[in-house]
Parts: structure tokens; sequence; C-alpha cells
């Protein structure tokens, strides 16, 4: 790192906060000390983030979508900001005339595509809650959701809706179903048998465009959201997040564009949306585009054709997570490998090369950004100017690769629902990894002690402990839970994260463990999973990993996702026929080289000896959304993994035993 980058201070003391035993001193963003912001110029709720967008755009592309014709996907076709503001204020006077009375609840249980965005946007618009449903959330979950927000009304693709009739004799309250694809006369039949009406999306929009009703616009502390959090464990909690909640965080981005940094977005930018809608982190992300009038591209629906929307769409904007990240870089890493020879030589050369450059602050290099990192970069469609990475922490490895790859400013993120998903965020010119960035300029942050985890604001050092945030981006409450609401936000307002952090040495936040996250061996040693997770997760034959251990055993063992190509080459230099994937899987001498070879990357990648995992299952199909061992934003579900690797587990500590 250069020696102007290695003196800036990205966060301070708030000035004048008293010194409170057994924490540190609140932090805030060095660019704002004096005042926390609340909403961007000229839009104090999403709807008028939505007229903001209309004003910079105009008749400019806003939503596209890519028409599906004998299973081959066209060209994007687009509607304009000024397009869609007619289609969503229709929407709304069409929702309003079914009964819809402001703060009125409407389901939104379908994948990301134009109709979501503008139903979003009229219940913006009229001062409805949103109150979104995924599928991996498990039917127990849904049922939970909708009897609870008492939901009369949803909207969904024919899939979904199916799902929803399949359930009605525990859902008393849902009566309606508006459909935004084809259906047919037996689910029209369905719904009739069950005494719900079922309605088109275009025909609701036609209906309100009739004598339309006028809008009940929402204010800055109504309700815009009620977002369930997928969770590890247990039942969803509702997370309430007002308008004013949102719109911080997307005043806290273009606060800080204007200042330089951030990328400032324009009309310019094309942003492709992919992550689900029903998560916060994309709810806000695209909250952000509207404001700056970005266009906004959908994917089809299916993960494994993203890469031809990508190329199709050529967005600027590439919002991601560590999950789809790191595939990136392993893809890239063993088709180097691969390679080997001249083509290796050459790319490690120019990799160390503009390493070198990352440490001094430089992304670009004249000519290795031609020779070497061109083909990379056109795999993203080659006109991405920034790379955000969010929902879970990723590596620092990983980190440089992507900055040293595509030559641009990556960005890393840090937050959760409760904090309307982001609470801090690197910022352009930090070309260091390691750390999540300074405190959003819309909240302060502090550390309080956990001394059962041995972290205090005393450690030296770095302070540690427990991320406390405080702000207008803190949601106000778990629906219909007040005493757990009580448990995360305290009487002055901080919200516990129950994640834990230190400040590095320039005021950016590092995260370095999880309060509840972690579990004791029977030596008593604390682990941490995910950290060693992420270690293992990059040896070239691993694709997915689960670690388990619990206080009544001495070790860890693992579930391991091997990487179907590297396997199946691994296999032909070794002997091993024809055998199929799903073979190699189960066959033991392929169990016994792996968990070898996994004892021995642990140890140099020094982790200590209660972490290096001492026995190991191996599994064929992939953790995933669809088989509920993955949230929405890929994380892994550790109480769904140990429910389904139950047998496994025990397996395996018997062959320790």
């Amino acid at each position: 790192m250069s020696d102007l980058q290695s003196k800036i201070q990205y966060s301070i003391e708030v000035a004048d906060a008293p010194d409170i035993p057994g924490e540190g001193k609140p932090r805030r963003n060095v660019l704002c000390p004096d005042k926390l912001i609340i909403h961007p110029p000229n839009a104090t709720t999403l709807y008028e983030n939505f007229l903001h967008g209309v004003n910079e755009a105009g008749n400019g592309n806003f939503l596209g979508h890519r028409e599906i014709q004998d299973g081959v996907a066209g060209p994007y076709f687009w509607q304009s900001y000024i397009e869609v503001q007619k289609r969503v204020a229709n929407f709304g006077s069409g929702l309003s005339k079914l009964g819809f009375k402001p703060k009125g609840v409407l389901g939104l249980f379908l994948i990301n595509t134009p109709e979501y965005i503008m139903a979003q946007l009229a219940c913006h618009q009229y001062n409805f809650i949103a109150v979104p449903l995924y599928d991996t959330l498990g039917v127990d979950s849904i049922e939970y959701i909708i009897n609870q927000t008492e939901m009369k009304c949803c909207l969904v693709t024919a899939d979904k809706g199916r799902m929803l009739l399949n359930m009605k004799n525990k859902l008393p309250t849902l009566q309606t179903i508006i459909v935004i694809d084809h259906y047919d006369q037996e689910f029209t039949n369905l719904a009739s048998s069950l005494n719900v009406k079922v309605l088109n999306f275009i025909v609701v929009e036609r209906d309100g465009s009739v004598h339309q009703i006028n809008a009940e616009n929402a204010r800055p502390d109504d309700v815009a959201i009620i977002s369930y959090t997928s969770g590890t464990t247990g039942t969803p909690k509702g997370v309430v997040l007002t308008h004013k909640n949102i719109m911080a965080n997307v005043a806290s981005i273009r606060w800080l564009s204007e200042k330089g940094k951030c990328h400032l977005l324009s009309t310019e930018d094309v942003h492709i949306s992919y992550l689900p809608l029903a998560h916060v982190f994309e709810l806000v992300n695209t909250a952000t585009m509207i404001y700056g009038g970005v266009a906004i591209g959908f994917y089809q629906g299916d993960t494994m054709k993203l890469l031809d929307d990508i190329a199709e769409l050529k967005p600027t904007i590439f919002i991601s997570v560590p999950r789809l990240l790191n595939r990136v870089y392993d893809k890239v890493m063993a088709g180097v490998k691969a390679k080997g020879g001249v083509a290796q030589w050459m790319f490690t050369t120019a990799y160390n090369a503009k390493k070198n450059g990352l440490d001094k602050g430089n992304v670009d290099h004249w000519m290795w950004d031609r020779v070497v990192f061109a083909p990379i970069r056109a795999r993203l469609g080659g006109r991405v100017k920034v790379i955000l990475s969010g929902a879970a922490p990723i590596s620092t490895e990983v980190m440089d690769f992507l900055r040293i790859a595509f030559s641009i400013d990556v960005y890393e993120g840090y937050g959760q629902t409760e904090n309307a998903a982001c609470l801090t965020m690197s910022l352009l010119g930090d070309t260091s990894s390691g750390h999540v960035g300074p405190p959003q300029v819309c909240v302060e942050v502090k550390l309080v002690d956990v001394p059962d985890m041995n972290y205090t604001s005393n450690d030296k050092p770095y302070p540690r402990g427990e991320i406390c945030v405080r702000g207008h981006s803190v949601f106000r409450e778990y629906y219909k839970l007040p005493e757990i609401t009580a448990e995360v936000i305290d009487k002055e307002g901080w919200c516990h994260t129950g994640d834990i952090g230190c400040w590095d040495d320039q005021g950016r936040l590092v995260i370095i463990d999880r309060v509840k996250n972690i579990f004791k061996l029977a030596q008593g040693e604390y682990i941490v999973p995910d950290k060693i997770e992420n270690i293992y997760v990059k040896h070239e034959l691993v694709h997915q990993i689960f670690v388990h251990g619990d206080s009544l055993q001495p070790s860890l063992v693992a579930i391991v996702v091997p990487d179907e190509g590297m396997l199946l080459k691994w296999a032909k230099q070794n002997n091993f026929g024809k055998k199929s994937f799903q073979e190699l899987c189960g066959d033991p001498k392929v169990k016994k080289y792996l968990l070898q070879s996994l004892i021995k990357y642990g140890k140099i990648n020094n982790l200590k000896g209660f972490e290096i995992i001492k026995n190991i299952h191996l599994t064929y199909k992939p953790f995933s959304i669809s088989n509920n061992l993955l949230t929405p934003t890929l994380k892994l579900k550790r109480y769904q993994a140990k429910i389904k690797f139950h047998n496994e587990i025990i397996d395996m500590y018997a062959e320790i035993a």
C-alpha cells in the first residue's frame, strides 16, 4: 500500500461521545462526522425515489426482459421510465379497486421480473406494504408469513400460485391471486373450488386505468416492506423496514458518490437483476439504481443461463455474492493451471505485476489488461465498471483477483436485513482487502465487549467487540415480536448485529467472528465454521463444503461436494476408468485421497490442529436454494444441513472412533 493510502483515516470517533465501560466510542464516516444523512435530494420515500429516476431518465430504458421463443431467448425488450410510471399508477389504481387500502399487504411470490418491480412501485405510490415470499423458505414458513400478516392478495407466477392453492386449507385469509404469466382452465377451476379469485396482472392494470383512483402517497415513516429473514434456524422473523430506512442507504451511496468515493450512477449505466428481489440486498440495490435513472435488465430466471444474459445485456454494474464470485475465481484459476506452460507463466507474471500495482492503489496496467485479462473481462460482457460484493464475507484473494482481472473498482459491503442491507462499504480508491470499509453516512457504529469470547474495546492493537449500529437505516421492529425486537434494539436505539468486528488502524471495520454462529468442541476450543470453510473451498477439488462439529465430539467432520470437472480430470489421470461423477463420489479411494489432501491443505493454510477436518463424506448433489441448503443469498443453512446429513455425520464420527 502506498504511504498516502496508509495514512488515510476512513472513520472517526463521534465528538463528545461519553466513555462507557465495556464498549468503544461510536464512530462515523470521516467524510460526514457531524451528522447522519437521512435521504437524498428530492426523495424522502421510495415513490419519490422513483419520480427522481423518471426525471433523470424520462424516455430512457428502465425495465428490460428477454422474450423466450422455442426455448431460445431473444434480445432485450425495454420499457422506458415514463412508460413504467403510467403502468405503475394503473396497477396501483387497480389494486385500490380490488379493495386495497393504504397500509394493506400485498404478497410478492415470483422471481425478478418487470412485473415485480412495477407491483413494488405501485405499493410505494399507493402506500401499500410489500411482503416478499420465496419458496426456499419452505412451506411451513410461507404458511406462517401469510397467516401472520393476514395476507389477502398475492402476486405470483402460475407455478407459485398453484403452490399457494395446494396450501389453501391452511391459508384462511388468502382471497385473491394475481398471476403475471399464463395459467390454464384447470388452474382457474382449482382456484374457484377453493373460493380464491384469480386475476391477470394485465387485467388489474387495465381496470385501474379506467377512472383511476388517486394515490395516498406514503410518508417516510410508513412501512415499505416486511422482509422475512430466511436465517439458518427457526421461524422467520419479519423485519419491518420503513421508507426512511431504505432511503437512508440510497442517500448514503449517493452522498458518497457525489464526493467521489463511489461510482456515480447515471442513465448511462445498466444493471443486471438476478439476485432475489425478495431479499433486501437487491431491493436496496434496485432503489439506488432507480434514483440514478439506471436501466435494469432481468435474467431469464435460470442462473445456469446467467452468462448468456450478461453477454446480451453487457451490464456496467455487476452486483453479486461471494459464492458466485468465488466460482469465477475458481474457474479462471483452474483454467490457467490446466493450460500450463507459457500461458500459465504469462498469467502469473501479469497477475504479480498488477498485484504490485494494487498495493500502490492502481488497478490498471497498459499492457497486461489488453494481452492477458481482456478475455476475463469479456465473461461479464466487457463493459462492467463496478463490482460490488455483499450478503456474505469474501476472501482477500478473490477481492484482489477481481480488481486485477477486471481492472475496475470492486467494493465490499457489509450489512443485514435489519439495517436495510448496508451498514459499511469500502470506498473508491481503497484497493486493499480484508475489511468492509467505514460506516455508511446514515449510521454510526460502535463495538461492545463480549467477555465470554475475550473480545473487548481495550484489545491491542485494535479494539474488538460486537458490532452495534444506530441511525436512519435501522429497522423499526420485528413484526408482532416485541420481545425479540427488544433483545436486538436496546433502549438507546442501538441494533446489536451478533457479528464480531474490530477497527483497523485506518478506521475501517473488519468482520472477525460471529457471536452465535460458533460452537465448542469437546476439549473446549471455539470453532468458527465459516472461516474454516472459506479456506477449504479454495482447494481445486472442492466445490462446496459444510464443516460440522459439536461439544460432544473432539474433532471436525465435513460434507464435501467435489468440483465435478476437476474430479473427473483427476480420476482420468489416476486410472479410475470411466466412472461417472456420482460413482467417484461413492468410491472409498477417492474419499481417502481427498481427505488426505484436505488435511495437508489445512496445515499449509495455517489452520490449528483442532480446526482441521478429520473425516469427510462426499456427495455429488450440490447445496442449492432448491434443496433448502442455501439461503437466497447463497449462505449455507447450517441447521438444515445438519438435519439432512444427520446419518452421514453419525457415520463419520463412528469411523473416527
